[in-house]
């Protein structure tokens, strides 16, 4: 209850802040105008339009399949339209604190023109009035990471940058959130990109996160070099805009795509006549999410389409018990031709 307090009246006096510094510079600007100079735009007038980001973020570098991927927290509404940014082949980028919004595709134009993440962030600052104010952190396709936490950045402000990765945070509730975040990285070497980052996220939260608590979450994966087919580049795109466990939230969301990525090899097994594989992969997407009646459906389906009906029996009876909605479908598949079984086997199914 104290901490809650404390975090409102914190709010209050930076929002308070932001307003006597807009009525300080907004009279400045008219008296300007009434002397003839025209008008006068100070840093702070410049920072009062840009969003807050207090928040942990993480940006990191798979070295086995050259993914790279940032994902991020904050007490803030969509956080990951904010501040994480990524593009196959050239790199991430994280802006926080009082965003500057221009690092994130600016960080990349130049990285995507051969500099590195280190070259790219001294750019970025060196033009930026507010850097005092800014955290951002950079990877290039290379690893390469580039980090800067500017000195008036709310406490407890950190960063911590290792192999391949850097963790950031600022507006955090102890000082341990960077810590925690790289010991989620090191010990987690192995596992998928998308994992790691979101275990980072999770300790961070455990280690007290954002003081102001939790609104928004985001996990940007995209593949380590460009493709042909820039539409497939980004690998993994889940936001939680505003929600009281973002994190838990965005945990949800990815063993969701997760399962419909199994669901999507098995069709691809399928395709091959690799029946057992395709099992293999559709009944993994059933244990990942076991209440989606629909995934049965279609792995149902599948089995029918091939002539593996009675191991489409039982899994159409249960579908069938829990939204028999899904008999309707039934017919209307058949009618755009997407049904190769006979009559009598679709009799067969609509009788379980």
């Amino acid at each position: 209850m104290l901490g809650a307090t404390f975090a409102a009246m914190l709010m209050l006096v930076l929002l308070r802040l932001r307003w006597r510094l807009w009525c300080t510079n907004a009279a400045l600007g008219y008296a300007a105008v009434a002397l003839g100079q025209g008008t006068v735009e100070s840093p702070w007038q410049e920072r009062l339009r840009e969003p807050f980001a207090h928040t942990f973020s993480v940006v990191a570098r798979d070295s086995a399949s050259g993914e790279m991927g940032v994902a991020v927290q904050s007490h803030w509404f969509s956080v990951g339209t904010v501040v994480s940014w990524a593009e196959a082949g050239v790199g991430v980028v994280a802006t926080q604190s009082f965003v500057n919004k221009s690092f994130g595709p600016r960080g990349l134009a130049l990285m995507r023109q051969g500099w590195s993440a280190q070259e790219a962030l001294d750019s970025l600052l060196r033009g930026d009035a507010g850097r005092a104010v800014r955290q951002v952190a950079l990877l290039d396709a290379q690893g390469r990471v580039a980090v800067h936490t500017g000195e008036n950045c709310i406490a407890y402000a950190c960063h911590a940058a290792g192999v391949q990765y850097s963790v950031q945070a600022n507006m955090m509730l102890g000082p341990d959130v960077c810590s925690a975040m790289q010991q989620a990285l090191e010990t987690s070497r192995g596992r998928p990109l998308a994992e790691r980052l979101l275990l980072a996220l999770e300790a961070a939260q455990a280690a007290g996160g954002d003081f102001r608590g939790q609104q928004s979450a985001a996990l940007l994966v995209v593949r380590g070099q460009r493709t042909d087919a820039p539409w497939d580049d980004r690998l993994l795109d889940l936001r939680v805009d505003d929600h009281p466990t973002p994190i838990a939230e965005l945990r949800r969301l990815y063993t969701v795509h997760l399962a419909y990525e199994h669901m999507n090899r098995g069709d691809y097994y399928v395709e091959i006549n690799d029946m057992r594989s395709a099992m293999r992969e559709y009944s993994a997407a059933r244990r990942l999410l076991p209440q989606q009646v629909e995934l049965q459906f279609w792995t149902a389906l599948t089995l029918a389409n091939v002539g593996q009906m009675d191991a489409a029996l039982p899994i159409f009876a249960d579908v069938f018990r829990q939204e028999p909605i899904w008999k309707i479908t039934l017919p209307r598949l058949r009618a755009a031709g997407l049904i190769t079984f006979s009559e009598t086997d679709m009799e067969r199914i609509l009788r379980q």
